[in-house]
């Protein structure tokens, strides 16, 4: 029995560490995208195919919405469903302030793409970032925040007009709550 729990973790370590996830590949979430944007949003594909470059494979994403304004001080609110891969979904909201050179107001739908995220509660907490954004009318970015290994990427299609740059978080919780901070 000794021997056989030896060879086992000496084959364990040998293997590497397992993966913890199961990630979506880049053309199940452009699937996923085009869904939830509809084909209205141009440039949509490059900034998948960009967060792909950057970060890889997602474990999961959020699709939601979202209204933010800002006059040097703003204030972020939204909501929607986070899925993981397996099929999980479950209701989600974030908020959160930003200071700095931002003007204006804007309405998104907002898809987050969301990486090496052991566990869904790990998800509730404050991913700081600094964005920059320009919404006149309409307009599609992507930006990141990140807290310990964890990377969000929302990818924003906005309605409005809004520019600046700002510096501020994201904060997700489990209920919808008007306290940015």
């Amino acid at each position: 029995m000794k021997q056989l729990l030896s060879a086992a973790l000496l084959c364990a370590c040998i293997a590497g560490p397992a993966q913890a996830y199961d990630t979506y590949r880049q053309e199940e979430i452009m699937e996923k995208v085009e869904t939830f944007f509809g084909q209205g949003a141009q440039n949509l594909g490059q900034v998948v195919q960009k967060a792909f470059a950057d970060q890889g494979e997602p474990n999961a994403y959020i699709a939601g919405e979202e209204v933010a304004a800002a006059l040097g001080i703003g204030l972020r609110y939204g909501r929607g469903a986070l899925n993981v891969k397996g099929g999980y979904e479950r209701p989600i909201f974030w908020q959160g302030p930003s200071l700095g050179l931002d003007l204006g107001v804007n309405v998104s739908k907002v898809f987050v793409l969301i990486y090496r995220l052991p566990s869904e509660e790990t998800l509730f907490q404050r991913f700081p970032g600094v964005e920059g954004s320009l919404y006149f009318i309409g307009g599609v970015g992507v930006n990141y925040l990140q807290s310990g290994d964890v990377v969000v990427a929302p990818i924003r299609f906005g309605a409005g007009w809004r520019q600046g740059l700002s510096a501020g978080y994201m904060d997700f919780t489990e209920r919808a709550s008007y306290n940015p901070f």
